[in-house]
């Protein structure tokens, strides 16, 4: 398609969602399909046409209506990556407990550039600084691991080495060997202080190499306590993520009332990661399609069909 063909195709997509502002299906249909970059096209088509912002005109709907989850994800759908990391960053602490794995999320499957600007974002729109919001919970061994990462992310060290990953999987090994099982948290804290998170990644690689299981086997032995819980949530988010949001999506589906603040942070998260393997992990591990799943999950509508649209993507 060359560049004026394409320059139509969102102008037409822009007069489709200006002629049914009420009607969120269209807008989701319009927008479902869309890479990043084309969605940031129809942003700056849309404003250029009609002289209104897209992300402010959502934004008034959903506060209008909180608990519209069609709206909601439309809203976290359309805004630039990191401003939508910085959303949920904040809504992470905002729910009475603190949703660390939304924390967890960000760090571990952003590049330092990234999770830069999302930094940047969080504090122009809360006037808050993220870290040092993290390092204002409580005590809890998912707050330390946090700390560790960001201390990480700020080092900029993107090169990885094999040498040293085979290191750090013989010192993870060794941290494991302390009494009844526990791990020597300061060992564990100081690695993931020190390497990015791809040389993390290729220090688990190397554990199961060296090892013959995955370093979260480890993390699963009897006697383990919370440091240990959450450093395996940890681990399989950096290591395996199409795991981890299988877990997630099948988690938030599975209780009597689906959690859609869960469902949608983890079907806008699948995205990123690569949804075909997310999928593929999800039905050998759960015996059902993702599809399937929401479908049984969660009641017919907008927001249905615009997941299952997300997933077929």
């Amino acid at each position: 398609m060359d560049f004026q063909s394409s320059n139509l195709g969102f102008e037409r997509d822009c007069q489709e969602i200006h002629a049914t502002w009420n009607q969120l299906n269209h807008l989701g249909l319009a927008l479902a399909r869309r890479t990043p970059a084309e969605r940031q096209q129809i942003k700056e088509t849309y404003r250029a046409m009609y002289g209104e912002d897209l992300v402010e005109h959502l934004h008034r709907i959903l506060m209008a209506n909180q608990k519209n989850e069609m709206c909601n994800i439309l809203h976290l759908w359309i805004l630039e990556p990191s401003e939508r990391d910085a959303i949920v960053a904040r809504n992470a602490f905002e729910f009475g407990i603190t949703d660390y794995k939304a924390l967890v999320e960000i760090y571990t499957q952003r590049k330092s550039n990234q999770l830069f600007y999302t930094k940047q974002a969080y504090l122009a729109k809360y006037k808050r600084n993220l870290e040092q919001d993290i390092m204002n919970e409580p005590f809890h061994p998912y707050q330390r691991i946090l700390v560790a990462l960001a201390t990480s992310h700020r080092s900029h060290h993107d090169d990885v080495s094999r040498h040293i990953a085979k290191c750090d999987a013989k010192r993870l090994y060794e941290a494991g060997k302390g009494s009844m099982g526990a791990i020597d948290e300061s060992v564990i804290l100081e690695i993931f202080s020190k390497r990015s998170i791809p040389q993390l990644r290729l220090a688990f690689s190397s554990y199961k190499h060296i090892y013959g299981h995955d370093y979260t086997k480890t993390l699963k032995k009897e006697g383990n306590g919370e440091f240990e819980d959450s450093l395996r949530i940890v681990v399989k988010c950096i290591y395996s993520p199409a795991k981890y949001y299988s877990k997630i999506l099948h988690t938030s589906m599975k209780s009597p009332a689906t959690d859609k603040r869960v469902l949608t942070r983890a079907i806008l998260g699948s995205t990123e990661v690569g949804m075909d393997e997310v999928k593929s992990v999800f039905e050998k591990k759960y015996g059902n399609k993702i599809k399937d799943a929401i479908c049984n999950s969660v009641p017919e509508g907008d927001y249905r069909d615009f997941l299952a649209t997300l997933i077929n993507s």
